[in-house]
């Protein structure tokens, strides 16, 4: 497996790093591929006779980082110590921290030189500081390296007891310049309350969400949030955030009183419940799902696309959170009625003007509160006035600050970079043009195929069939197709890869060329080894490439017709009912 440039980055930072501090965290958001970099890491690291302990907080990520970890290192032995099983056998264990921590667990702890942390802006946690504790009593010159998309807390607590350093920082700005999430689209909507908004008291850790539904748990706000939803994002799916369970079941009210599935998830919502629910939200005909802080963290629905924010977010990493939701991009094969190439975000609090762009600074220091339980301030430059940080417009000079506010939403408009560059493969343009973009290894071979300005990404490997990784630009479908690639070659099979990219085309390439009906201008020295390699393959699977585009056209007609008689169902209700929408 060859990782994606900034994955191969971090892990050799964190590398360095352990080796000098003897601790690290890497912070890489949602959908960078931490089980991936952890495992390259372990596996970087691993020497014989040394034990890896992999932390985990929760029971599915116990299974799924050791599953991805086999296929990574499929060398490297395995255990599992959770409720169900105790093995320390493996040279790598995937532990539960809830396990490990209980006394008689970690009286039997083993001696391990290398400690991975999942999502490790948990660990300053008594659970995780004493198996941290324990694990440095039997071997002092133990190495602990942390993962998580969410350094800084929302309490303010730093992590700088366990970690030192952060040795690398992944963007979002990164992963949607190449492909890898959506970029988002903000609308920050003014619904007359941002004052009010700016103003709410705060408590430990967040804002008084009591006095954030008391302001936006209003009629007329509530038909407002679900009007714009109409107007800008009816055919998306969608996750909302409210401030209280009062103010989510009233929203729900809302939406379905204006004929829209819609339902309402909290922290009291049974575990099956729920799992239907986000079920039928990714797969059925639920619409919209209203929670409650429940869908911060740990929940990915890669159909969701449009985020909507009905409360201010105290803390930038649970704005992050709350949007990055919405930003996973779409497999075509589990979804194939969808294409996603953008996510919308409706702001009807103070988030994104608090806050601006989603990227943060990491701070591994405790973040001091703000005692008088007010909203966070700034400085007015003009009369160097303090205000609340919501304040467009300062109440003593009159000072402006929507040129700031416009410089922060601009940052969300990404720019796209080209990817071809960045690939270890040659990737070329078969008929000099973008109508079909061509890359091969030794174990498969990659294509994007241009159709109307769509972008139809494909894969192929030896032992398998050609099938659609992505549907949408341009940038999505080449990072889809390369990061197939690198799945399945090795770093020495794109080396030797080179030593015929450049080589003439042979006379056996050129007969099976002329048999499918093409002929290569003898003239024509751009022809090589490689090219022709990359057209024959594409010769062989015009007709399959053909047949799926075909099929993906037609599926997304029909969901589009099925979107198209839903909105009108909505209108003519909405009608009958005497509002116009």
């Amino acid at each position: 497996m060859i990782l994606r440039p900034y994955q191969d980055v971090a892990v050799n930072s964190a590398i360095k790093s352990l080796n000098k501090h003897k601790n690290t965290i890497v912070v890489a958001p949602t959908g960078a591929g931490k089980t991936i970099m952890l495992s390259s890491l372990i596996g970087k690291m691993h020497k014989e006779n040394n034990k890896v302990l992999v932390l985990q907080h929760r029971d599915e990520l116990v299974n799924q980082n050791m599953d991805k970890f086999k296929k990574i290192n499929p060398n490297i032995s395995t255990s599992i110590l959770n409720a169900d099983e105790k093995d320390w056998s493996g040279d790598v264990v995937f532990a539960m921290v809830q396990t490990l921590s209980r006394p008689n667990n970690l009286s039997s702890m083993q001696r391990v030189n290398l400690i991975i942390i999942d999502e490790s802006h948990h660990t300053i946690a008594n659970s995780w500081l004493n198996i941290i504790k324990e694990s440095k009593e039997i071997n002092p010159n133990v190495r602990v390296a942390g993962f998580t998309a969410t350094p800084n807390r929302g309490d303010g607590k730093g992590l700088k007891q366990v970690f030192s350093n952060c040795s690398h920082q992944i963007e979002i700005a990164t992963l949607i310049r190449e492909g890898f999430l959506v970029s988002p689209k903000t609308f920050v909507i003014n619904v007359g309350v941002q004052k009010e908004l700016s103003q709410v008291r705060k408590t430990i850790d967040e804002f008084n969400m009591d006095e954030v539904a008391r302001i936006m748990n209003k009629r007329p706000i509530n038909e407002r949030v679900v009007n714009e939803w109409h107007e800008k994002a009816s055919d998306r799916k969608t996750v909302v955030f409210c401030s209280t369970k009062n103010h989510a079941k009233d929203l729900c009210d809302e939406f379905v009183k204006q004929g829209v599935r819609a339902e309402v998830l909290t922290g009291d919502t049974k575990k099956d419940v729920r799992v239907n629910m986000l079920h039928s939200l990714s797969h059925g005909d639920l619409q919209v799902v209203i929670n409650v802080a429940v869908l911060t963290e740990g929940f990915d629905s890669p159909p969701v696309s449009c985020i909507i924010l009905t409360r201010p977010c105290s803390y930038k990493s649970t704005m992050v959170q709350m949007i990055g939701r919405g930003l996973r991009t779409i497999d075509p094969g589990e979804h194939p009625n969808i294409i996603k190439t953008e996510c919308i975000v409706l702001d009807f609090g103070t988030s994104i003007l608090t806050h601006g762009e989603l990227d943060e600074e990491v701070n591994l220091d405790d973040v001091a509160s703000n005692e008088n339980g007010q909203a966070p301030q700034k400085q007015c430059p003009e009369c160097n006035s303090v205000v609340p940080l919501g304040v467009r417009e300062c109440p003593i000079c009159g000072h402006d600050f929507a040129k700031e506010e416009e410089k922060k939403l601009k940052e969300f408009n990404m720019t796209e970079v080209e990817l071809i560059n960045l690939s270890p493969f040659r990737w070329i343009r078969v008929f000099d043009t973008d109508k079909c973009l061509m890359a091969s290894g030794f174990n498969g071979f990659a294509m994007v195929v241009n159709l109307n300005d769509t972008f139809f990404g494909f894969t192929k490997s030896r032992n398998d069939k050609l099938r659609v990784v992505s549907v949408g630009t341009k940038k999505q479908a080449i990072a889809s197709a390369d990061d197939f690639l690198r799945k399945i070659e090795s770093n020495s099979n794109a080396k030797k890869n080179k030593r015929w990219l450049n080589e003439s085309v042979s006379e056996k390439q050129k007969s099976i060329l002329i048999k499918k009906g093409y002929r290569i201008n003898p003239f024509d020295f751009s022809w090589t080894k490689y090219k022709a390699a990359c057209l024959i393959n594409y010769l062989f699977n015009k007709k399959e490439v053909d047949f799926l585009i075909y099929k993906k056209q037609k599926e997304i007609r029909i969901q589009e017709r099925s979107d198209k008689v839903r909105r009108e169902r909505l209108e003519y209700l909405n009608r009958i009912s005497g509002k116009a929408y």
